[in-house]
Formats: structure tokens, sequence, C-alpha cells
């Protein structure tokens, strides 16, 4: 009838019952899809970034007792109980491209004392973006108050009030910026001779190096001459495997210099001679150019030939963006040193990875002490991941494992191919200084630097002297040394 409302005739019984079956059926299957584990880790929620794989489910135990036509109908509706995948593959390759469309480079700033190279650091990330105006305005407030009006750069690197307080850079800072191609990882050592061990913990996590040095009139000269950190950190920086090293010739803009050329060249030409006898090639390993960190000139942009008419080259950011990438294996079996750690909802450890790659989910080993653990989350640049490949500098929380049981030096191993724990061991050396005309033979005692570790350690054994140009062992076996420049190859131990 027209306009009529017509209610349909109540359920009967058995269809009610039907209905409720069904209802519990897919509320149990449900339950059981929850409680199912995935490939990628263990399903922790309905979390719409979670990666979980599509479940079909068909448990005979969920059948209802009911006729025929009732168990096709559950079977269909059991059918359409599918997790569809959070990410699909598509989405997953392309999340891939977005991770690793840049390269990553690790760039240690090192230098002598008051070279400037905080001061640089903080103009870099300035630059970049990664400071806002209003901060840069506070640290020019605080470093006004305290009769240091030129520091305030520095504050940005220099986190702590010790730093602060007497200008001298005390640990290894750490931050990040990005260029056109490539994100950095800016390691600011110190430049102290008092915190040379911190110097050796930034460099050995470098890929290269920048060379802070200042042509102000006699602050060059005191780093230069014998004793001073710009000839030390050259020489560490070369024995750490920093094999790139660009010179910043900095402070360009003071009253002593004003963008002088000639102060600039005879920088440059007592420079390279030292650094190819630390063993660079001038020609192929090392870049210079003269810029000022305090007025952030030819950092990001070139030099305006107003400023300096005779510099035609490249800024800073340019060399820093045309330096190779070091080759890397993210296919050999794991290794990242552990450089820090901390408490942060379970414990986290910091390091670069030197080889292989990680995943969210991994189960890994803590070397030496063969500890188990299973890593929870991987922070990169600040921001979370899924996965990080070698040289990238992480942070990692792990469970497994406490806080108070790892020690600066551990290594986060690959479970299959574990890294291998020793108690002696043959090394090439060079002797580039022997401090108090020691004698370098068997017994010598010294502090051993490698990646994150540091043991004292004794020579053992003298085994053969290597010739320089020919890169072979002599011959005649070596009793001790006790002059410099020499390459031995000792047997050492703990």
């Amino acid at each position: 009838m027209d306009g009529a409302v017509v209610n349909p005739p109540p359920p009967t019984a058995e269809e009610t019952s039907m209905d409720v079956d069904l209802a519990t059926l897919a509320a149990a299957a449900e339950d059981s899809v929850r409680d199912v584990e995935i490939s990628t880790g263990e399903a922790e929620g309905w979390e719409d970034d979670a990666p979980v794989a599509a479940v079909v489910l068909a448990d005979e135990a969920l059948a209802p007792p009911h006729g025929g036509d009732v168990k096709v109908e559950v079977q269909a509706a059991l059918e359409s109980l599918q997790l569809e995948p959070a990410v699909n593959s598509k989405d997953e390759d392309m999340d891939d491209k977005d991770e690793n469309k840049k390269r990553h480079l690790n760039a240690v700033f090192i230098g002598h004392v008051d070279a400037g190279k905080s001061t640089t650091g903080g103009q870099i990330l300035y630059l970049s973006g990664q400071v806002d105006e209003r901060t840069i305005q506070k640290y020019e407030r605080e470093a006004k108050d305290k009769s240091r009006e030129s520091w305030y750069m520095a504050y940005i690197m220099d986190t702590n009030e010790e730093e602060r307080e007497k200008g001298k850079t005390v640990e290894v800072g750490r931050a990040y910026f990005e260029t056109a191609n490539t994100r950095f990882t800016i390691l600011d050592a110190p430049g102290h001779k008092s915190y040379v061990p911190n110097m050796i913990s930034g460099a050995s996590q470098a890929d290269v190096g920048v060379l802070v040095i200042s042509a102000r009139k006699g602050e060059f000269e005191t780093g230069y001459e014998k004793g001073g950190q710009t000839r030390e950190h050259v020489q560490l920086a070369k024995t750490l495997g920093v094999s790139k090293l660009i010179v910043v010739v900095n402070k360009m803009d003071d009253p002593t210099v004003l963008w002088s050329k000639e102060r600039y060249d005879e920088i440059e030409s007592k420079m390279v001679p030292f650094l190819k006898s630390s063993g660079y090639n001038p020609k192929k390993d090392v870049q210079f150019l003269p810029i000022s960190g305090l007025l952030g000139a030819n950092i990001a942009n070139r030099l305006d030939s107003k400023i300096c008419g005779w510099w035609k080259g490249p800024c800073l950011f340019e060399v820093l963006d045309a330096v190779e990438v070091p080759l890397r294996d993210p296919k050999g079996p794991f290794r990242m040193p552990i450089i820090d750690k901390f408490k942060d909802m379970g414990t986290v450890v910091m390091g670069k990875i030197e080889s292989g790659s990680i995943h969210e989910g991994d189960s890994l080993l803590v070397m030496p002490n063969k500890a188990n653990v299973k890593v929870l989350a991987l922070f990169c640049d600040e921001n979370k991941v899924r996965r990080a490949g070698p040289g990238e500098n992480l942070r990692v929380r792990l469970s497994g494992i406490e806080e108070e049981d790892i020690l600066a030096g551990f290594v986060l191993s690959s479970v299959a191919k574990p890294i291998s724990t020793v108690y002696e061991f043959n090394a090439q050396l060079q002797i580039l200084e022997l401090l108090d005309n020691a004698i370098f033979t068997a017994g010598y005692k010294a502090i051993l630097h490698i990646h994150a570790v540091v043991e004292e350690s004794e020579i053992v054994e003298l085994l053969h002297e290597i010739d320089k140009k020919s890169g072979k062992p002599l011959k005649k076996k070596p009793l001790f040394r006790q002059e410099q420049r020499h390459r031995l190859m000792p047997h050492s131990g703990e």
C-alpha cells in the first residue's frame, strides 16, 4: 500500500540462535587473530603502523553445532575475517627509498683549542635551519651576560654549563644537519690536550675530518708548534682511519687577518708538508678553504667578491657534499661498538654501525659478555626508524640486558657471526712520537684505543719492522726502537 510501512516479522528462535552464533564466532576469531605471531615481530595491539601480515583463520574448533546451511554461512563469515596489511610491500619499498634516498656521513671537527670548532658547528646548524632565530637571540643574551659576546654560536654545540663557563669543549658534541644530497652527523671534538681521549672517541666514529685552524696572528702558530693540538689531532685522525680531511682556515674576518690571501697561503704552505708526512695525500685527500665561523661566511654559500675577491672556490657545504662515501658492507656480520648507554624506557645504547644492518625486532649479542638481547626500537638523527645500515649513528633500545651490565667498548654483534674476543693479537703500529725518550720494546706499556675500547696493554714481542716503501717486513727482527717514524709489527696483550 502506498505510504504504508510494513514491519518485518520477528525472527524465529532458530534464526536468533544463528545470529548469536555468528557474532560469537566473529568475536572469537578476532581475539584469535590478535594472538597470531607474525613474521616481523609480535603483534602488540591494533596499531595503524604495525607491520601485520594478512591472516585467514580456519579453526575447526570454532565451527557451530548446526546443519549444513549454517556451516556454509559460518565458513563464509570466517573467510571474510582477514587482516589487511597495515603497510603493503609497495608502501614498504617506498619507505625504504625515503629512508635511504640521502647518503649519510659522520664529520668530526678537530683542531687546536679556541680555533672555533664549536662556533663553526653551531653556525652550520643555524644556516641549515636546525636552530631558530629565537634560540640564537637567547644564546646571545647568555653570552653577553658572561661577557663572552663572541661565544654565542658555540653554545649551540657546547650544551653544559662547564663548557659554556670555560669556553672549552669537554665531551664530544653531537648534532645533525642535511645538505641537498647528504645527511651529516657532526661530532664536535674537544681541542684541549687534557681531553685527548674524548677527541679519540669522536674521531673513531668519523668518515671525514674537518680540521679547523685559526688564521688569527699567533693562534695558528701555537697550534702548529710541536705539542700543539693541530699536529696531534691530524696524526690521531689519520691513525684512527679518517682518510679525508677538509682544512678550514677560520677567523679570516679577524682584524689581524682581514681575508688576507698572504696569510691564507702561509698557513697552507706550512700545513701541506706536515699533512703529507702524516700519511695524507694533499692532492687527493685534503681540501683547503677560508671561512669565518662567527659570521657564517663561505659556509652555506660562496663568498661574496666584495668580502674576499681572491677566493673563487667552493663553500664548506659544497665541499662536504662532494666527499666520497667510504665503502660499506650492509650484508656483512653486524657490528656496532657501543660508545655510551643510558636508561630510557629500557636500556639504550649508542654507537656507529661499522658492518651489516639492523632491524627492529632483531636478536643480537652484546659482546664480550655474550648477553642475548632483542632490538625494541631504533633512533637515527632523533627519528624513530625500522632499520639502519652501516655508517649510521644510532640509539638502540634493547631488552634482555641491564644498563649496568654494559660498558663503553662492548660490541653489539650478530648472533650467527659474533665478534671474536681475544687477550693477545698481532698489530701493525706506526710510531709517531715516543714521550720522554722512551724505548719501544717488549714490556712497553701503553693505553690502547680501538673504536670505543680503552684498555691498558703491553707489548709482548716485536715481530717485524716494515719497509715504508714496499710495505713488506724486513728480514732482521728488531729488538727495540727509540727513534720515530717506524712501522712495526708487534705482538701485544692486555
